[in-house]
């Protein structure tokens, strides 16, 4: 009685009578929808690798990966903080620096012994190694510290002259067992010497540097580079990212290279103009940088003042992290239009709150949205608060120019994309076209049923079409098949008029209904 998954055995030329039981899988494969909360940032940082994508949850872990958030522009730990007040709580995180960038290093015990932070940045310089008595008998532990994390204890490190500084090294740098792995902040390397080991601590590291001594050249390699290794905005490929931030990069030359990496990758990248950019200027520029695309969402060079309580200041920032978290923490269906904003304490035209005085003429308004570029204002038509104020991307096109028209076109390719690569490669029947109709319909009607899809009259938003009339034997016969899916997206209420009549000479019109008729 032979067991067999299904269309492993030909089952038309089967010789021995017996019971033959094929597993069949479920044919109609259901898709989930790709996550649409993720945000990849690339910016400078005091601390973690280079060039390589982290996955950054809240900001424990981006102080524990990357350090804690520097005052200057680019960086990175700026935006997530700013992106984690909206609500945001997916990222993954790419460091940049400008290439100067250095591990901090201790010079340990002369020939016998060196120390060199794991990673490059100014973190480094704050690691203390201190050597004491271990727990057992003639043996010794050494423990790393760094300001804000968990000392790591080396314990019970034996051996005398240099057979002692071999096996400090090797426990720092592959741990002393299952519960004291390797260290996370520092590499040793062990010398010839033979100098007894003494209760101390070791001389101070130093020498680390972040690498943002040229500020152009961090700019320059926030684009990075698209071949192997990938670096920069290019690190990101692959991730699954949904919206995109290079932060701070204010260079217009870069908006059509972000561009064309967000519509390669389906993502939402969010620029900005330079801080305190005139209306004038940021027209004439996007104009002239020919940027044009439901893929960016270009933000007016009117940068954010911000309270940065790590240090103790009121920043200025870029628009960009406060539009990226807000989007990130919306379904999307939704536009960031009249969505309140948190941690914002004023802006560059407006000033500081309580001394806020001037605000954007409709007039302002409409020399900005009509060229693409959005801008975040407070008031909003909802109320006295600060938000984006118009939810639109950089296109030019009416239908294209909504922040639901990206996320959601890019939701529902990245989904089918994920999913309807397993229908590759099986034969060509009526079978296959009603198993991928019936596939991409059960995802349709999933967001039809949670408010992603909706019609304002009650009829189904989408429709999807397998079968021999958009399948001819002429195409199938040579391997070609071909879904073709509609799906009409909900409209945005930009514009709301309420008309209102009023007078003494008004006569009100009521509808009379008949008797027991609510």
């Amino acid at each position: 009685m032979p067991i067999v998954q299904a269309n492993s055995i030909n089952t038309t030329a089967l010789v021995v009578p017996d019971l033959y039981v094929q597993i069949v899988p479920p044919q109609n494969l259901v898709l989930n929808g790709v996550p649409t909360n993720v945000v990849g940032v690339a910016g400078s940082a005091q601390w973690g690798p280079v060039n390589q994508p982290i996955v950054i949850g809240d900001m424990a872990a981006y102080a524990r990966t990357f350090g804690a958030i520097q005052a200057r522009k680019y960086d990175m730990g700026t935006h997530v903080a700013i992106m984690t007040q909206q609500g945001a709580s997916n990222f993954r995180c790419v460091r940049v620096t400008d290439g100067t960038d250095a591990a901090a290093t201790s010079t340990g015990v002369s020939t016998c012994i060196t120390f060199t932070a794991l990673y490059t940045g100014t973190l480094g310089n704050s690691i203390s190694v201190v050597i004491s008595a271990g727990s057992k008998a003639s043996s010794w532990r050494a423990a790393v510290s760094v300001p804000g994390f968990f000392p790591e204890v080396f314990d019970n490190i034996t051996g005398t002259g240099n057979a002692f500084w071999v096996a400090l090294a090797a426990a720092i740098n592959s741990g002393t067992g299952v519960q004291r792995g390797a260290s996370a902040f520092i590499t040793a390397t062990a010398g010839s010497g033979s100098t007894s080991v003494t209760a101390a601590t070791m001389p101070a590291f130093s020498g680390g540097t972040d690498g943002v001594a040229t500020p152009a050249t961090v700019a320059t390699n926030l684009i990075g580079v698209d071949t192997i290794p990938r670096t920069g905005m290019y690190a990101l490929r692959g991730q699954g990212c949904s919206i995109g931030v290079l932060a701070d990069l204010d260079a217009s030359s870069t908006w059509t290279v972000q561009n064309a990496f967000g519509l390669a990758e389906g993502l939402y990248m969010i620029c900005t103009g330079p801080s305190g950019d005139t209306i004038a200027n940021a027209v004439t520029t996007k104009a002239t940088a020919g940027l044009d695309s439901y893929a960016v969402k270009l933000m007016h060079g009117d940068w954010i003042w911000w309270t940065d309580t790590v240090n103790g200041a009121i920043r200025l920032v870029s628009p960009q992290p406060f539009a990226a978290g807000r989007l990130a923490n919306l379904s999307p269906e939704q536009s960031s239009l009249n969505k309140p904003l948190y941690g914002v304490v004023g802006s560059q035209k407006s000033g500081l709150i309580p001394s806020q005085v001037t605000t954007y003429s409709s007039a302002e308004l409409a020399a900005l949205f009509q060229v693409g570029i959005d801008v975040i204002s407070n008031p909003q038509p909802g109320g006295r608060f600060w938000g984006v104020r118009a939810g639109h991307n950089s296109s030019s096109n009416a239908a294209t120019n909504g922040d639901n028209y990206t996320r959601m076109t890019n939701y529902i390719a990245a989904t089918l994309a994920a999913g309807m690569g397993i229908y590759v490669g099986q034969v060509v029947n009526q079978s296959l076209f009603r198993r991928i109709r019936a596939t991409q319909l059960r995802f349709l009607a999933g967001m039809l049923q949670q408010g992603l899809l909706g019609s304002t009259d009650g009829s189904l938003p989408y429709n999807v079409t397998c079968d021999i009339t958009n399948n001819p034997d002429s195409r199938t016969s040579i391997g070609y098949v071909q879904s073709d899916t509609q799906v009409k997206y909900q409209a945005i209420n930009e514009k709301f008029i309420v008309n209102v009549e009023g007078g003494q000479t008004v006569i009100v019109s009521r509808q009379t209904l008949p008797t027991g008729r609510a």
